[in-house]
């Protein structure tokens, strides 16, 4: 077991842990701790506790000290600053004329410095820029590159089910989101109904798939033959979480359904020509929306 604290660098940033010493911290206090980029100004999200060894990732940096009052009123400070930086870093690009989209500006809690984050569809040459900004800001420079994803996370904003956006209030890692999930989820294909604030495919596609991934294992494809107490018919969907199948059956020249629990009918024969990766569209310009999603999303 370890002992350890959670400090957050940003309201709605991941949680890291680090080693308190013998320091006894609580929620919400400011702490200076050590980091691979040198001392950074955190907040503590989880009072001190003790975990499991596998749990960690070693080396386990150090708390340094809790932050002083002249340190919150320095970093306050900086802070205040960087609605002015952005401004005079954005007449800079405009000036140099670069192909970049401005998202925010921040200052290190020392003002050792100061870090632009943007978005670009190429990789750009800033030497120039950078060198502009140094001039004016007197401290180290860093350009940082970032997705639409992040974007859309440091805006914050609500989703189209009414709450704050999941990666501006819980989540803190993006993972890969596919077509692929929509589909098996028997989500409508509509790029609008399944695309996020950040115009990418929703991140909550991802949380259930492990579910219907599972299920789907078990339950016939759409289009198989199965054989039920009713005689032989065809499967024309599927209620996954549910585990019904409702099966097409033709009869004197008649189509009728009936709907079976999964566990009461066998499999006959497998469907044809079945492409689980196949995109299907109501009409042309929507299939281009979902290709043009599908192509992003394994861009990132």
């Amino acid at each position: 077991m370890k002992k350890i604290v959670g400090v957050k660098f940003k309201t709605t940033g991941k949680t890291y842990y680090f080693d308190p010493g013998d320091l006894k911290l609580k929620k919400g206090m400011f702490v200076i701790v050590d980091t691979a980029q040198g001392e950074e100004y955190g907040e503590i999200s989880i009072e001190n506790k003790e975990i499991d060894d596998d749990k960690i990732q070693e080396p386990l940096k150090k708390v340094i000290r809790v932050a002083t009052y002249k340190e919150r009123q320095i970093r306050d400070e900086y802070k205040s600053k960087e609605k002015d930086a952005f401004d005079k870093c954005l007449e800079q690009i405009k000036e140099f004329n670069l192909p970049m989209k401005l998202i925010e500006a921040e200052y290190k809690f020392d003002g050792s410095k100061l870090t632009f984050y943007f978005l670009s569809e190429a990789r750009i040459d800033f030497r120039e820029l950078v060198k502009a900004l140094a001039s004016i800001f007197r401290t180290r420079i860093e350009m940082r590159q970032i997705g639409v994803r992040d974007e859309v996370k440091r805006l914050c904003g609500n989703g189209v089910c009414g709450r704050e956006l999941c990666c501006c209030s819980f989540l803190k890692n993006f993972e890969t989101v596919s077509i692929k999930m929509a589909k098996e989820q028997n989500l409508s294909l509509n790029p609008s109904k399944i695309s996020g604030a950040c115009g990418r495919l929703m991140c909550c596609l991802k949380y259930e798939q492990e579910v219907y991934s599972e299920k789907l294992k078990t339950l016939p494809k759409i289009g198989a033959e199965v054989k039920t107490q009713d005689g032989i018919g065809e499967v024309s969907s599927v209620e996954i979480l549910k585990e019904i199948v409702r099966v097409k059956f033709f009869e004197n020249g008649e189509t009728y359904f009936k709907k079976y629990n999964a566990k009461d009918i066998v499999v006959l024969k497998d469907a044809e020509n079945n492409n689980d990766d196949q995109i299907i569209a109501e009409n042309e310009e929507e299939l281009k929306e979902l290709q043009e999603l599908e192509k992003m999303e394994n861009m990132e």
